[in-house]
């Protein structure tokens, strides 16, 4: 797995799109979703507390012109998690990312990946893996047209159904 690029590196090769699927309801702990439950909150006017490398490399991409666009399959009511990703996700909207949420009961009759996942200019799809309880556990990279296409495709119908960040509410 080691021989696997890292995220910034695809992102940075990417021309035209960058997608990414969220399916998981929660992921693995960290220091700012902890921080988040203890009721601290990010003071978005000081850019330079919150902004990350990620944000710069989504920002660049952007700038280049990539799309990218992030879509996130939730249960409701949702989990702190995702309140809190929901929370953060004006850093991602200040990088430049496009980010709809689709209620999982709007996706029941979706055939969905198994696994969140990336998909880059359309021609190659990085694979993540968690654990149950939502840690790390892995990458994939496959090139194969045929997965990519199905991968694409099931990200396109989640899109078409979510609700833009702007317009959805947190139950």
């Amino acid at each position: 797995m080691s021989s696997i690029p890292e995220f910034g590196e695809l992102l940075a090769g990417a021309e035209k799109s960058a997608v990414h699927l969220e399916m998981r309801d929660a992921y693995f702990s960290n220091p700012r979703f902890e921080a988040w439950q203890r009721g601290d909150r990010v003071e978005w006017e000081n850019r330079a507390s919150w902004w990350r490398p990620f944000h710069q490399d989504i920002a660049d991409a952007v700038a280049r012109g990539v799309t990218v666009r992030r879509a996130r399959v939730v249960s409701e009511p949702v989990t702190d998690y995702i309140r809190w990703e929901h929370y953060q996700t004006v850093a991602n909207i200040e990088a430049g990312e496009l980010v709809r949420w689709l209620p999982r009961r709007s996706a029941w009759d979706l055939l969905l990946p198994g696994s969140d996942f990336w998909i880059f200019d359309g021609d190659l799809v990085r694979v993540h893996h968690f654990t149950g309880d939502g840690h790390w556990s892995g990458k994939e990279l496959c090139g194969d047209p045929a997965v990519v296409e199905q991968h694409a495709a099931a990200f396109e119908r989640v899109w078409e159904r979510a609700v833009p960040h702007d317009e959805y509410e947190i139950k």
